[in-house]
């Protein structure tokens, strides 16, 4: 506010120079020859001023600038091939020995090779400039959409058209006589925008043709048609050149153009299978060879029926995120679709798995990710076409399974409804055709912590991490945290063809992977610094808590551990030991046990004789319990204060702190009577 205080004082000076910067200098020269300068260019910097040579050498390199010439009264904006600007094409910018003016084609705009009706019918458009009957393409770059003057190399054995626009860094949308291209760097910002804002193909190109004219943009040329497919083109060259299939003639196979987590064992790539260690063969801890994955299902990621299922066009299906389009439908279509109540609690992703929506082809999609790390897994997700069944969620975990696990022994998979989906497991995947584990693996099922509280009690110690080996701090619930940025794409590929939504999901989750990857560094360093402390004091507490247990329990309690995880795999209930013993109903309240030992401490047999004044340990006991409720309540209250509270709840907090610590200093000074020893105030 400060600042804004001082630019309303300011405000008058800075709109002063804006106006000044709309008329031309005193002298209007040329900033390079000091000529007689017309031309005002809108991308140098500065905005100088340039005569018609100087404006046309200068922006031999920067053609996508917008210029504007003096008229005597204004800048009326025009365009560089009035200055007679021409790109020459395979030359390093020079003319072609060989060119010859090509007019014949300069006024036919078709962007297609053959005539294909057009649904897509264009508006109004601003006419292309001609110059001296040379060939010009329309253009589109982020500061606009422009009209290019183009000199083709011509000599013997020339590269044909669309290769020469590819390699000067301009896409062509036809491969003929393209008419039109899109500066790589326009794709790579769309690109850009879509993953991080959800921008819209449409609302993108509607920028861009309000940047070429603010008033007229309808007379812009409409190519949005022509950026959904170059866009998806762009996407295949930019995944095969980051994968690393650029410049070898392999194929890529499933899942080869998506990226995985760098931190998760993947036999081959982070694991030396010579050894099948990764760095010490004979002190490998178990835990490091496991897969952790987390499952789960998104219905925010609809999808409708296409318009054309049948002239649908594959470019990379199956080689990321989403599975093979073909053998997946070969799947659903011999799985039986068996519909399972839940035996647990009324849980929605069991009751619903059958819902459906007939004016959707695919209700959302479910896969796998790290437990660990929240990295999707490749080639292991899937579409719903109603619920969340187990007959798609069956193929994502196969999928997921299978992907570099080569020499791992143990999988680990959290899934908000693991006790029901985990019963029939086996038997679904035995019975399939399509679906496979790799052998002698073995899958331990456990739900998120989260989730697992609305289940029945005994979910707990079967299905939470705190009870598997080798789960450290898993909270398995990671995965919802990765449909946020998913979920800013969705709506953009609802109304998208089959496999054009793929792809755009596919480039989503690839991009959140990256992001995770180059972030992994700082993320794993500062949990392991919190790990280091959070196991020595684990272990202290620890410690204390088995020296007061007795040593023959402690070797039984052992030997039934080690017996109920060897079994936990085939049998959960084997994990009921860690049940808590109680019969429902009959544990003790706290206002039962307070009356329990009042009545205990004045029995005539254990007589307690307290100075006069003085509590019994009962009662003492008690207050301790209700200052800890105190400081609970007055905890939430201050959590629950805003950023600037008003007088009256900071008073309000003032007066609950100050009687809360009259009662701990109390509570503090009666403990040498009931403790036998002191209580020091910071403990």
């Amino acid at each position: 506010n400060a600042y804004l205080r001082q630019w309303k004082c300011k405000f008058k000076d800075y709109i002063n120079s804006l106006m000044i910067r709309e008329a031309p200098p005193a002298n209007r020269l040329c900033s390079v020859c000091k000529k007689d300068g017309v031309y005002r260019c809108h991308g140098c910097f500065n905005e100088p001023l340039f005569c018609t040579d100087c404006c046309r050498i200068q922006h031999q390199r920067h053609p996508f600038h917008r210029i504007s010439q003096w008229t005597g009264s204004f800048f009326q904006e025009t365009s560089l091939i009035k200055v007679g600007l021409h790109i020459h094409l395979a030359h390093d910018g020079t003319p072609c020995p060989s060119s010859t003016d090509d007019s014949s084609d300069f006024f036919q705009w078709s962007d297609t090779d053959d005539n294909i009706d057009d649904d897509y019918p264009e508006g109004p458009f601003i006419q292309p400039v001609r110059d001296s009957d040379r060939l010009a393409i329309t253009v589109v770059d982020k500061s606009g959409v422009h009209s290019l003057s183009i000199c083709y190399c011509q000599c013997p054995g020339a590269l044909s058209r669309d290769i020469q626009l590819f390699q000067a860094g301009l896409f062509p949308v036809s491969f003929t006589r393209p008419k039109t291209a899109f500066t790589f760097a326009v794709l790579d910002d769309f690109l850009l925008d879509n993953l991080e804002c959800g921008t819209l193909a449409m609302n993108y190109y509607s920028k861009i043709r309000r940047l070429t004219s603010s008033i007229f943009p309808l007379m812009v040329p409409d190519r949005y048609r022509e950026l959904m497919r170059a866009a998806r083109q762009w996407r295949q060259c930019k995944l095969y050149k980051w994968h690393g299939f650029a410049h070898k003639d392999d194929q890529p196979k499933d899942g080869d153009l998506a990226l995985f987590c760098p931190a998760c064992l993947q036999p081959g790539i982070n694991l030396d299978l010579s050894t099948g260690t990764v760095a010490q063969p004979d002190d490998t801890p178990s835990w490091l060879m496991t897969r952790y994955l987390v499952m789960h299902g998104n219905f925010k990621a609809e999808h409708m029926h296409p318009v054309n299922p049948s002239n649908e066009v594959s470019l990379m299906d199956g080689l990321g995120f989403m599975v093979s389009n073909e053998r997946y439908k070969s799947h659903l279509a011999i799985a039986q679709d068996n519909v399972q109540r839940s035996d647990c609690n009324n849980h929605w992703a069991v009751n619903q798995a059958n819902a459906s929506r007939q004016r959707l082809e695919a209700t959302g999609i479910g896969g796998c990710a790290c437990a660990w790390h929240g990295c999707f897994v490749p080639h292991s997700m899937v579409d719903f076409q109603k619920g969340e069944r187990s007959m798609n969620m069956d193929y994502a975990l196969s999928q997921a399974l299978n992907y570099k696990t080569n020499g791992i022994s143990r999988a680990i998979t959290f899934y908000d409804i693991d006790c029901q989906y985990n019963k029939y497991l086996k038997d679904r995947i035995a019975s399939s055709m399509y679906l496979s584990i790799p052998i002698g693996m073995d899958i331990i099922p456990g739900i998120g912590l989260w989730h697992v509280h609305g289940h029945q009690d005994n979910c707990f110690v079967r299905y939470a991490s705190n009870f598997i080996h080798g789960t450290s701090r898993i909270d398995g619930e990671i995965m919802e945290t990765l449909w946020a940025p998913l979920n800013i794409i969705s709506p953009s590929a609802r109304g998208m063809g089959t496999l054009h939504r793929k792809e755009v999901l596919d480039y989503q989750m690839n991009d959140c992977n990256f992001m995770k990857m180059i972030r992994i560094t700082k993320f794993l360093s500062r949990k392991l610094k919190e790990a280091i402390k959070g196991a020595s004091e684990s272990k202290l507490a620890f410690d204390n808590l088995n020296e007061t247990a007795n040593p023959d329990m402690v070797v039984l309690w052992k030997a039934e551990e080690a017996l109920a995880h060897a079994n936990r795999a085939e049998d959960p209930m084997a994990m009921d030991i860690y049940e808590v013993r109680l019969e429902r109903g009959k544990s003790p309240t706290k206002k039962q046990q307070e009356l329990r030992l009042l009545q205990a401490q004045n029995r005539p047999e254990h007589p307690v004789i307290n100075p006069p004044g003085q509590r019994g340990a009962a009662t003492w006991l008690a207050t301790g319990l209700t200052i800890e409720e105190s400081q609970i309540s007055l905890c939430k209250d201050v959590r629950s204060l805003r950023m600037h509270p008003m007088d009256m709840q900071l008073l309000r907090v003032a007066r609950c702190r100050d009687k809360l610590h009259t009662q701990i200093m109390s509570f503090l000074e009666m403990s040498p009577t009931y403790l036998r020893v002191g209580v020091n105030v910071n403990d």
